[in-house]
């Protein structure tokens, strides 16, 4: 794929330039020769020209308007990584409809670490039964919008496909007042928020008598940063379709 402004690099245009993971993503594209930073958006009014001067496109901006710049991307033949999160069946459907035209990587965390937390939880759900109760503990800065957050309904995710069933079906949310007891096979959320933690996250698997705790806990955000050129730089590579972080790690 040619690169724009030197043909021996990538371009890569960041949606959400503004926000903390924005400006930690100008730093991670910095640090690596073969890639050049495209510029950055926080208005869909600019993205036109954006995508002109881009290879790829990151996006870790909010749901709204992602729809309409799924279908630009596709018109233009742009990969597209998108780390935004609290996005909404529809928001998937448009995904996949752009995943027809372009390779298109979405995920609710690009660590590296975090992706291969997911890869053992899959596992260890897949290898006990469901009298082994699953929660997922989260914890973020008090400025955080959405919850649970990104990172803990991929885990989430990652339990209830190991177990081969629907996260959708068997998760318990937001327990308060006379709830009643915990439904057998559920996978339950618990979201906490609070000074300046960038991303803990700790997924329980409870029997009767014995407990096994899997955790990540993120120090820097530039840790997604790092990820997410690192797969965005991946996706110019692939061929039209969806993609997850286990796919560029090579997990599947």
């Amino acid at each position: 794929m040619q690169a724009y402004g030197n043909e021996n690099m990538t371009a890569i245009g960041i949606i959400g330039s503004k926000g903390r993971i924005g400006h930690a993503l100008v730093g991670a594209i910095g640090e690596q020769d073969e890639l050049s930073h495209a510029g950055g958006v926080d208005q869909d009014d600019d993205f036109a020209t954006l995508l002109a001067k881009s290879d790829v496109l990151v996006d870790f901006s909010v749901p709204e308007g992602l729809s309409n710049r799924l279908n630009l991307c596709a018109e233009a033949g742009k990969p597209m990584l998108v780390g935004t999160t609290g996005l909404e069946p529809s928001h998937h459907l448009s995904i996949d409809a752009a995943a027809s035209s372009i390779a298109i990587l979405q995920t609710g965390n690009t660590s590296l670490g975090v992706n291969m937390l997911a890869a053992l939880v899959k596992e260890a759900a897949s290898r006990l039964g469901d009298d082994w109760d699953i929660e997922i503990v989260e914890m973020h800065h008090r400025h955080k919008v959405d919850a649970p957050s990104g990172t803990a309904i991929l885990l989430g995710e990652a339990a209830a496909q190991g177990r081969g069933i629907s996260l959708d079906d068997h998760s318990e949310r937001g327990r308060d007042g006379q709830t009643g007891a915990r439904a057998k096979g559920a996978i339950g959320f618990a979201s906490l928020r609070g000074g300046s933690v960038a991303g803990d996250h700790q997924v329980i698997l409870a029997s009767e008598e014995e407990r096994i705790e899997l955790g990540h806990r993120a120090e820097n955000r530039m840790i997604f940063a790092r990820g997410a050129v690192k797969a965005a730089l991946w996706l110019t590579q692939q061929q039209p379709g969806r993609y997850d972080m286990t796919d560029m790690l090579g997990l599947k």
